[in-house]
């Protein structure tokens, strides 16, 4: 069995004065202790979910909604890019900690258009349309959102108390992620490519198809809550305290209302 893709790069964060663990793409993590989980993401998207009854918490970090190779020979990091799986782990995992669905809050963030060229792909769009959709039908009300756009974001939480903060970031900030994202979209074109190449290659070998039924339509998907999102707190440049942070410095600007 292939070892979960728990975060590992554990640190001391001194802004926010405790314990931290920082989240690669394709990881995630749980805890009930007083510690802060970071990530940065582009396109990317991260699903924080907290039951406060529990005290408990934690962060995943994904890179696609697609159809990955969910066989037993699919490495666990490998799958875990594609949303559902991300998803399906991180929940299942704080219910083997004690916490309970119907208690889950989420807040998700990420979903940016980082570059010019992944406008056209919409990988950022999909992403956020995956994780509304997702918690949606499992019933976990979305708290608070910072989605899509075209920055950079840097994501802090709080597992034990369920309190997270945003702060935008400039592409040349990050360097790392403009990397990430043009070998992201470099990935996207290669598999969709080769689906849409098996997807001939099953047409051809059908001798028939189903039939159409006509005026037939997909169901409508209602989110669990349309009501409007409070805002994300964010970033400041003072020590983190017990009071809400809202200062923005000059890389946090961009924030707006979720």
């Amino acid at each position: 069995m292939s070892r979960l893709p728990i975060a590992t790069n554990l640190y001391f964060d001194n802004h926010f004065n405790r314990s931290g663990v920082k989240l690669l793409p394709n990881e995630f993590y749980t805890t009930g202790e007083d510690m802060v989980l970071v990530t940065v993401l582009g396109s990317c998207v991260a699903a924080c979910i907290h039951d406060r009854t529990a005290g408990i918490g934690g962060m995943n970090h994904f890179m696609l909604p697609d159809d990955g190779d969910q066989s037993a020979n699919a490495a666990a990091s490998d799958s875990m890019r594609y949303g559902a799986f991300a998803m399906e782990l991180l929940i299942n995992e704080l219910i083997k900690m004690g916490g309970r669905r119907e208690r889950f809050e989420a807040k998700v963030f990420g979903g940016a258009a980082v570059l010019a060229g992944m406008t056209t792909i919409n990988i950022g769009d999909r992403n956020a349309e995956f994780v509304r959709r997702y918690l949606g039908l499992e019933k976990i009300r979305i708290a608070a959102e910072d989605l899509q756009g075209v920055h950079p974001r840097k994501v802090a939480f709080m597992p034990a108390t369920g309190q997270a903060m945003v702060k935008k970031l400039r592409l040349q900030q990050e360097p790392n992620v403009a990397e990430r994202e043009q070998a992201l979209a470099k990935q996207v074109a290669e598999a969709r490519a080769a689906r849409h190449a098996r997807a001939r290659e099953k047409e051809n070998a059908e001798l028939f198809t189903s039939p159409v039924v006509s005026g037939q339509r997909r169901p409508h998907i209602e989110l669990f809550s349309s009501a409007p999102r409070p805002r994300i707190e964010t970033f400041d440049s003072r020590p983190f305290g017990g009071g809400i942070a809202t200062g923005m410095n000059d890389s946090a600007k961009t924030v707006k209302e979720a």
